[in-house]
């Protein structure tokens, strides 16, 4: 280390050449606001001297006419759930200024246990793109579904002081915590005086403080501004979120100022790679909110300085000597197009991803549900309301709201007029066989099926459909390809993409896996389909931690009663 300090301190006063300098440029000071003319030397994986503009380099870059801001980081998010590998979401939003991200195995976990985790920080330890994972705390995520794995506090904390692990994942199960569950009990102890990631969506209250008094300190969940602030009054850190479902970006603007900046960060949480092609990650984040009005200085903080402090990440954030060279060359701060991004102080090229070496895919054999039939998509018809899901668009809430449904012969039928439809989970880890049916209403479905491996957050197969026929067809049809997505009209597959690692992720590259996803869109939007994302708002459906009303293999869950409805 002695010599790299004095080769730090020699390039830092100029006494010799630094390895890389950019001249010509301007750096975006996130202490004061400020657009300073400067050279930036980087020596190593650091930043080692700015304010200048003499700096000699044994490489020069002009970036003049350019901005240089801090590298972005995501603050919350399950790479799973890009639907690509570690590798190659690295190498599909690192050339856009991602250069952290935070992520929680929680979804590869909840299939295939500590395998899942490892397969995760084996794949962080290659990557360029620096990708810090947070122990996944709720797998199963309750008592309600069916996971396909169990992580008591036991099994995690051999990975606890892993050189890539910040700490414990998201909390999901509030209730658990408010009711002092044993186990959640158990996972919050073995992590006090270490980062515990929240996330509380609607709670307020005294409720919030007794959560919030187990040391949680990050919450992602907020949809308005009233509630992210009172959460940060109590001393969270909010994580603004707008993914390809949860978008939240615009109705927490308020919050995004110069003044409570330090207290906020960005998040995906997620995006797939269609919505990070035509629009962007968090760079299309910070667009938008400039857009809006936000003043440029709040929204670079939270994607860069704010969101390193709220997880310790010390050493990056800012354009400063001595902080990691982590930068993004971008046209202008309102229009944050990267031209070249830096990574620990290594320039970020087609080279370099080529460089990694690989890591093994797991869990490729992990859909193990038995056929189904056409007819196990049967509810039998009773007098008075049935209890549907309601659909918000673009958010994860759903609503418990309440029909008369028509009778086909002893079975309830669907009710299209009021775009009511069939809703099935099925278990598919192995190990019960359980299968649950009900309705939903959102998905603008007037013919065939959409089905997915990806249900948040036990993931077992959910399908939606107008007829228990293309059900079944879907359903059966995700056994075959190992997992994914599949979308059937009359008998007939339409669009599917294959997800084998875990039923979850692709084997092929993020471009082809664009490429899949627009034509999966078409196929779903040919059977009617209205929501933006069909799929992943199908894939949370299943999801018994987020309110009012979801379904499980074990049958429909009353989120607000922690519940199954009788």
């Amino acid at each position: 280390m002695s010599e790299a300090l004095e080769r730090w301190i020699d390039q830092g006063v100029g006494r010799k050449p630094a390895d890389i300098v950019l001249k010509g440029g301007r750096f975006f000071d996130l202490v004061t606001g400020e657009l300073v003319a400067s050279d930036i030397a980087i020596s190593g994986d650091r930043i080692v001297g700015t304010c200048g503009d003499d700096y000699r380099g044994r490489e020069e870059i002009d970036v003049s006419g350019r901005i240089v801001v801090p590298g972005f980081i995501d603050t919350h998010l399950h790479i799973e759930s890009s639907l690509v590998t570690p590798h190659e979401f690295d190498r599909c939003v690192l050339p856009l200024g991602i250069t952290t991200a935070i992520c929680d195995p929680h979804e590869i976990a909840n299939v295939l246990g500590t395998e899942g985790i490892q397969f995760f920080l084996d794949s962080a330890i290659e990557t360029i793109m620096d990708i810090r994972v947070q122990l996944s705390s709720c797998v199963p995520a309750t008592h309600l579904e069916t996971a396909g794995a169990d992580l008591p506090i036991e099994r995690l904390t051999p990975f606890r002081h892993h050189p890539k692990v910040i700490g414990l994942a998201e909390f999901m199960n509030f209730p658990g915590v408010i009711h002092k569950d044993p186990l959640c009990l158990a996972k919050l102890d073995a992590f006090q005086g270490g980062h515990i990631d929240g996330h509380a969506p609607l709670l307020r209250g005294k409720e919030l403080n007794g959560y919030l008094a187990t040391g949680i300190r990050t919450d992602h969940e907020c949809t308005s501004a009233e509630e992210a602030l009172e959460k940060i009054r109590k001393g969270m850190h909010i994580l603004v979120r707008e993914g390809s479902v949860s978008k939240d970006l615009h109705a927490l603007m308020p919050i995004i100022t110069e003044r409570l900046s330090p207290y906020l960060a960005l998040c995906t949480d997620d995006r797939n790679p269609l919505d990070i092609a035509e629009q962007g990650h968090l760079d299309h984040m910070i667009r938008t909110a400039i857009a809006a009005g936000v003043e440029p200085l709040a929204i670079y903080r939270a994607a860069s300085i704010s969101a390193a402090r709220a997880f310790g990440l010390r050493d990056r954030g800012l354009v400063a000597p001595g902080w990691r060279a982590d930068l993004v060359v971008i046209d202008s701060l309102e229009n944050c197009k990267a031209e070249i991004v830096f990574s620990g102080g290594k320039r970020v090229t087609d080279a370099l991803f080529a460089r990694r070496k690989p890591v093994e895919p797991v869990g490729l054999d992990s859909v193990k549900a038995d056929e189904i039939k056409a007819a196990d998509f049967g509810v039998p018809y009773s007098e008075g309301e049935t209890s549907v899901i309601g659909v918000l668009p673009g958010k994860i809430i759903t609503e418990h709201r309440r029909y008369r449904l028509p009778a086909e012969g002893n079975q309830t039928g669907v009710d299209l007029g009021r775009d009511i439809i069939k809703v099935a989970v099925i278990e598919r880890h192995g190990i019960n066989g359980n299968h649950a049916n009900g309705f939903v209403q959102g998905f603008g479905l007037k013919k065939g099926a959409i089905a997915s491996t990806v249900g948040h957050d036990s993931h077992n197969i959910c399908v939606v459909g107008v007829n228990e026929e293309d059900m079944a067809v879907a359903a059966n049809r995700l056994g075959a390809i190992r997992g994914g997505f599949v979308v059937v009209e009359d008998g007939k597959v339409t669009g599917e993409i294959a997800l084998p690692i875990a039923g979850l992720m692709s084997l092929e590259p993020h471009e082809r896996v664009r490429d899949i996803l627009h034509h999966l869109r078409q196929a779903a939007f040919a059977l009617g389909a209205t929501l933006e994302e069909p799929f992943l708002q199908l894939a949370f459906l299943p999801l018994p931690v987020i309110p009012h009303l979801k379904i499980s293999d074990r049958g429909l869950v009353d989120v607000d009663k922690f519940a199954l409805i009788g």
